[in-house]
């Protein structure tokens, strides 16, 4: 009988939580430099995926340019993003992927793409569109609830309501949620054709850098450009 690997699992995902944790407390600089650390982690688990399966130098090359971007940009748009925003993002994320994984358990139904992600069904999709999209229309409910509170009349969920535009966020949420299982689905036709499980052994139990943060790529590239450019007036 396979020993189950839930322990390691779990004791893995609370160091992490607690080293995520700890970077955000101190921000500033010790944010940047945690999630260049991460970005440098997860593009070196990239190059090794495309090494094994480019079919000549010039192919690695243009492969490892375009995942130098891609992962650049996203860790750029996290550092420049204010961190009451990407905890927001992360935890968009993090219930996307809550929300697909016991959804596509619970319901089960056709395939996306067997080929490339064998376990992710178009249910599990429906189930971390609506988690991420009840996450979006919670986080922009609270921050109507919080400016309210600096108002004449003091901390009032009515005019939380009023100001909030809760059905938007959660249109906004869901649509994330689907770049998100984009991201999933890129590192998962990687692995595929790099014939491996884990973009590495780096965190027990749950691969590497890459695997967790696949996800996170795309959204945080979404939500920080889409920020960046409101800041500057675009």
């Amino acid at each position: 009988m396979k020993k189950s690997d839930l322990p390691v699992r779990i004791v893995s995902a609370v160091i992490m939580l607690a080293i995520a944790g700890t970077a955000l407390w101190f921000g500033g600089v010790v944010l940047d430099l945690f999630v260049a650390v991460v970005a440098f982690g997860v593009f070196v688990e990239y190059v090794r995926l495309a090494s094994k399966f480019a079919e000549n130098p010039a192919r690695l090359a243009s492969m490892v340019i375009s995942g130098a971007i891609y992962i650049g940009w996203g860790a750029l748009a996290l550092v420049v993003m204010p961190e009451a925003l990407l905890i927001a993002t992360m935890g968009l994320v993090i219930c996307t992927d809550t929300g697909a994984y016991f959804t596509g358990r619970a319901i089960g139904g056709p395939k996306i793409a067997p080929r490339i992600s064998p376990s992710k069904t178009w249910s599990g999709l429906a189930g971390g569109m609506a988690a991420a999209g009840v996450w979006a229309a919670v986080v922009v409910l609270t921050a109507g609830y919080l400016l309210s509170a600096i108002g004449p009349t003091g901390p009032s969920l009515g005019a939380a309501i009023e100001v909030a535009n809760v059905g938007v966020a959660a249109i906004a949420g869901a649509v994330l949620a689907v770049f998100a299982q984009v991201g999933d689905f890129f590192e998962s036709w990687l692995k595929r054709r790099a014939g491996v499980k884990d973009s590495s052994r780096l965190i027990p139990g749950h691969g590497g850098l890459f695997d967790r943060v696949d996800g996170l790529l795309p959204v945080a590239i979404i939500v920080g450009t889409s920020w960046a450019a409101t800041q500057a007036g675009l």
